[in-house]
């Protein structure tokens, strides 16, 4: 068996920017264990696999060691490679998945991510949190992740947090977030349970991140940067039950994977 494998830097303007995902179209789904054999070797934050369907395409998502429910860059990064690449020719597309209907529109360069909103609520600061951060939260909340604030941007930049503590934590991952002097907000998002002691640019925080800043800065139209190593610029729109999320996507590489059977 021979499948094709794009790398797609996702939230990227050029190459080596943004967060690489691994793409591969399928034409039917293959056994779960093997997608998640390829994407362990894949050794990218998400291997997105997807199908055809009637209405669009059905999408999954697998980190190194889990299938997940919602990934953010990797959708973008399916909708590049159907758009740019297979020759879709329609404006809009949409992806059948486990956090139900999810569109992506392309406008010019960039493609908008249309997803569920998820309202983080006011919590406690964990331990280990307190522990894994020299700087001090201002506030701490959860939604399927934990979002820590911070007083400024450079408490997040500068942020060399114990990612062993914070693989103790009870969900997904921890998302650190402050105002910006040149964006509306940055943040950081650290996940060691599923195998990422840091991701690039995490579409899906922005799921949560998006509500957040919107009521904190009174505005429904916002603009944010992922401040990792990489990093990645990211449009935010807040529409009460649902947030837009954009950003542009580079090809680096394409690629053959050969599934050979063995004995």
């Amino acid at each position: 068996m021979e499948l094709t494998v794009y790398h797609i830097d996702a939230f990227a303007n050029k190459p080596f920017e943004g967060n690489p995902a691994a793409i591969c179209p399928l034409t039917v789904w293959l056994p779960d264990e093997l997608m998640q054999s390829i994407a362990a070797e894949n050794n990218l934050s998400e291997t997105a696999f997807f199908v055809p369907t009637d209405q669009g395409y059905h999408i999954r998502w697998f980190t190194p060691l889990h299938e997940v429910k919602l990934c953010g860059h990797a959708t973008l990064a399916s909708a590049y490679v159907i758009f740019n690449i297979l020759g879709c020719e329609e404006q809009q597309i949409a992806f059948e998945s486990r956090s139900g209907i999810l569109t992506v529109t392309k406008i010019d360069d960039w493609l908008e991510l249309d997803f569920p909103t998820k309202v983080p609520t006011v919590c406690s600061t964990p331990e280990q949190i307190l522990n894994a951060f020299s700087a001090t939260p201002t506030e701490c909340l959860k939604a399927d992740d934990y979002i820590v604030v911070f007083d400024n941007e450079a408490d997040v930049a500068e942020a060399i947090p114990d990612i062993a503590l914070l693989a103790q934590l009870d969900l997904r991952g921890v998302a650190i977030t402050a105002k910006s002097l040149h964006y509306d907000f940055v943040t950081r998002f650290f996940a060691p349970k599923h195998g990422l002691a840091e991701d690039p640019v995490t579409g899906s925080i922005f799921t949560e991140l998006i509500p957040y800043w919107s009521e904190k800065l009174n505005k429904t139209e916002l603009t944010a940067k992922q401040i990792s190593a990489r990093g990645g610029e990211v449009g935010c729109v807040y529409a009460g039950d649902r947030v837009k999320i954009s950003g542009r996507a580079v090809q680096y590489l394409v690629g053959t994977i050969y599934i050979h059977n063995s004995r």
